[in-house]
């Protein structure tokens, strides 16, 4: 005998009303599992895609905009190695306090002592357009005052 020999017997027992009973319960079972396998997580992605996509747009526009402003700087010219220096160390003037250079060669060094994160994002930004170099090597730690102290090589030649 197989295993649902019983279960086949049983069936045949049972009154018209009982085998529509598990009929309709078997039904609302499936319908349920339908529901919760199928359906439902199709429509949680459904509802979820929107602003996923919004999301996304919004990056990708940040991303061209950013890839953009890396063209535009890309195109510059680079400047010579004099006129870089100059407007390095014109750079580092106003925050002598925070910053201090050391020249050798085509590379700068500047020391970074107790300079603020809006301070040195702001003096970044500023040697990346007008003198157009970027650090090459750049150690940072953030002290216990919560500003940051650190060194910055800077290469002003051709790269």
């Amino acid at each position: 005998m197989s295993w649902h020999a019983p279960l086949r017997a049983r069936w045949q027992q049972a009154s018209r009303r009982e085998q529509l009973a598990l009929l309709g319960g078997a039904t609302l079972l499936m319908l349920a599992m339908l529901w919760l396998l199928a359906v439902a997580p199709a429509l949680a992605i459904l509802r979820s895609a929107e602003p996923q996509r919004r999301d996304l747009e919004a990056q990708l526009q940040q991303m061209q905009g950013l890839q953009s402003q890396a063209k535009a700087l890309q195109a510059q010219p680079r400047l010579a190695p004099d006129e870089a220096r100059r407007l390095l160390e014109a750079s580092v003037k106003p925050l002598a306090a925070s910053l201090q250079i050391a020249m050798a060669g085509d590379r700068a060094t500047v020391t970074l002592k107790g300079m603020t994160a809006d301070a040195l994002t702001q003096w970044l930004a500023q040697v990346r357009l007008n003198v157009r170099v970027l650090p090459a090597e750049a150690r940072l730690r953030r002290n216990a005052a919560g500003t940051w102290d650190g060194t910055m090589v800077l290469n002003l030649g051709a790269p």
